[in-house]
């Protein structure tokens, strides 16, 4: 009667599923699938269950985006989980499936195994995929498997310089990288919806703005006022810009004035409350931005772009306020030093071509070229030598999400031959090209990339020197939580430094970021490492972190605040004639509404910068696809959340109070990617 019983219940224990498996297909155009899927699932020690066909009749398993759940027995000795093993055949009319992930849920304990994949899963090739699939390459116990797919990867991302001199970037926009929801993306067709569904369209002509009240009229329809319309005339607005506004990563203290910037002291004393220009200067009252990569930029149509040098003076109540402005790099009696004590639209007229060469580097360097077009080649070079199994690949990935499309598509409409950069930037497309080669000799990883170093480099690090510069306090708050979160991650799996040493994708990535862009490499300088190689946790670290602050901290600042800069035309034009003035002669507000481009060109500038200000993908921190499921990392992001979280409450309760709040960097609003 005891053996029956023990048979019985040996005979239920076999019948009863001690596992059910979920299985989900990844959001991506043609990731469900109609071919046949099986599963086996693999424990600790060796053993594996039955091959179980992952197919329910009375349902279409396998959907895009959808979630599928089935049944698996093992025997009873059978451990924890570690391995699963999956296949497909080629039935079916669409028989290509990506797979975001596997869950193995233990139906007694509770217990849940996640297997991320987040692959295109080829037919009649058997995937192994390890617990957490985090390994570096020298654990991983499918090393072949995962050369293969890194061979394949390799094919599809490649490495092309397609303007000469210019930024290295993908040969082409391989398939995996393709907008998920493309119609909410295709900016042209969007900007037509927008004009189509307003009464600006009446307003598209070549027409000059007759006076400040008929630009302002624009605003009755659907485009809302942009702030800065009530302080665009105001020195301290002009101040705040630099601070604050969609470029503010030029302003340096100012140790000396230069030789070519010909302020004298009698020029500037009056507006120094009281000091000397040489007291000023040693108690570190004085800033300066020097635009001389500007100099002799050849743009479109012969347009002349100012390369302009501009001094600032930190005044009692700790605002920064404008007391020089020469619009060319070289003195001159046909170059004036612009003062405040101009007349009224002379002054004006010299901060409008101030703000104009301040926007073509703006779009050309800060926007274009150092996040878009840089992050571009770092995206590629990623994908080729780091494993999907990689955990820095894994902790990159969610801020590569549509980098590439968004490169691939937007830009290049946007920088056309006559396209929107030709039509409303006086720097013009090619123009633009050169000003991001020029800046690409200058950016290092170590110095620029590194937000704090950045500060460091320009002597505006000190909160005691520069106080009120949100951007700074904010950026280095954020760089920081990330630089933490990477740490957890980075330190968790390196361990030992000989695993950094040793770990062969690592150092190819590092080899192809900095090898000559004339060689086919990224071209990268100031990379972290030493002897050609990485070599400490912190080297690591600082390279990740460089890469998922540009893709959020660095884009979110430079392009969230275009229609805000951009969409009042005289705050921050894009584009202004030739005219610009030789001498402080008096001027009227008739020359100002002169310069400023026509009704067409207006509209079209205002409606862009809104549409490429609108928030793309998710919050930082909170991730489109979650690839890293290990505990350790679990914690990390949580941590990283909640340091976000506490950032987001220090700027709040900073702008509640503030005249000109700062929310660009409010962590809420940074998306994980450069999505637009």
């Amino acid at each position: 009667m005891k053996r029956e019983i023990i048979k019985a219940r040996e005979i239920r224990l076999l019948n009863t599923p001690q596992f059910e498996v979920h299985v989900v297909t990844g959001d991506r155009r043609g990731a469900g699938t109609d071919a046949n899927v099986w599963l086996v699932i693999h424990d600790d020690l060796g053993r594996k269950s039955p091959s179980v066909k992952l197919n329910k009749w009375w349902r279409n398993d396998h959907e895009r985006d959808t979630e599928s759940v089935y049944e698996v027995t093992v025997s009873e000795r059978f451990g924890p989980v570690s391995q699963i093993e999956f296949w497909r055949d080629a039935v079916g009319f669409g028989d290509d499936w990506f797979v975001d992930r596997f869950e193995v849920h233990n139906v007694s304990t509770k217990e849940v195994y996640y297997f991320p994949v987040h692959r295109w899963v080829a037919a009649d090739v058997h995937y192994f995929i390890n617990e957490y699939d985090c390994t570096l390459p020298r654990d991983d116990r499918n090393k072949e498997q995962r050369q293969a797919e890194l061979n394949r990867i390799r094919e599809e991302y490649q490495i092309k310089v397609h303007v000469p001199g210019g930024p290295a970037q993908s040969w082409k926009l391989p398939q995996d990288e393709m907008f998920k929801g493309d119609y909410k993306w295709d900016i042209m067709k969007t900007k037509g919806n927008l004009l189509l569904t307003t009464s600006l369209i009446n307003l598209v002509s070549k027409d000059k703005w007759k006076s400040l009240e008929d630009l302002k009229s624009i605003y009755k329809f659907s485009l809302e006022e942009p702030k800065c319309v009530k302080y665009w005339t105001e020195d301290k607005w002009f101040g705040l810009q630099r601070v604050q506004g969609a470029n503010p990563v030029l302003i340096s203290l100012c140790t000396e004035i230069p030789s070519k910037f010909g302020v004298e002291p009698e020029m500037v004393e009056p507006f120094l409350e009281g000091l000397t220009l040489e007291k000023a200067l040693s108690q570190k009252r004085l800033f300066i931005v020097d635009l001389e990569i500007l100099k002799d930029i050849s743009c479109r149509d012969a347009r002349l772009l100012t390369a302009p040098l501009a001094l600032f003076f930190l005044n009692d109540r700790k605002e920064l306020m404008p007391i020089a402005i020469q619009l060319f790099q070289d003195k001159g009696p046909d170059n004036p030093v612009f003062l405040p004590s101009d007349s009224k639209y002379t002054w004006l007229l010299a901060k409008l071509y101030y703000n104009n060469a301040d926007a073509s580097y703006h779009q050309s360097c800060t926007h274009l070229g150092f996040t878009h077009l840089l992050m571009e080649g770092v995206v590629v070079c990623t994908h080729r030598n780091l494993s999907l199994s990689h955990p820095l690949f894994k902790l990159m990935a969610p801020h590569f999400l549509y980098l590439l499309a968004i490169n691939g598509r937007e830009l290049g409409s946007l920088l056309s031959e006559n396209g929107w950069v030709d039509t409303t930037m006086t720097v013009g497309r090619c123009g633009m090209f050169e000003l991001v080669k020029r800046g690409f000799k200058k950016w290092q990883v170590d110095v620029n990339g590194i937000i704090p170093n950045d500060f460091k480099a320009r002597n505006v690090d000190d909160p005691t020197v520069l106080p009120n510069y949100p951007y700074r306090d904010d950026s280095i708050a954020i760089y920081k939580a990330i630089h933490n979160y990477v740490t957890r991650v980075v330190q968790f799996y390196y361990d030992d430094p000989q695993k950094i040493i040793e770990d062969d994708e690592l150092q190819n990535w590092r080899a192809e970021l900095v090898l000559s862009r004339d060689d086919g490499g990224i071209g990268l300088v100031g990379v972290p490492g030493q002897d050609v190689k990485f070599t400490t946790v912190e080297q690591v670290t600082d390279m990740v972190t460089v890469v998922i602050a540009i893709c959020s901290i660095g884009h979110a600042a430079a392009n969230f605040l275009q229609y805000e800069e951009y969409g009042f035309p005289p705050n921050y034009p894009g584009i202004l004639p030739s005219e610009v003035p030789k001498d402080k002669g008096p001027h009227t507000l008739q020359d100002v509404l002169k310069v400023l481009p026509d009704k067409e060109t207006s509209l079209d500038i205002m409606v862009i910068t809104k549409l490429l200000s609108r928030l793309g993908t998710k919050p930082l921190g909170d991730f489109e696809v979650k690839y890293l499921y290990h505990p350790v990392c679990v914690k990390a992001a949580e941590k990283f959340r909640a340091e976000l979280k506490d950032i987001t409450a220090n700027i709040q309760a900073r702008n509640e109070s503030a005249e000109f709040p700062y929310p660009w960097l409010d962590p809420r609003i940074i998306p994980n990617s450069i999505s637009i």
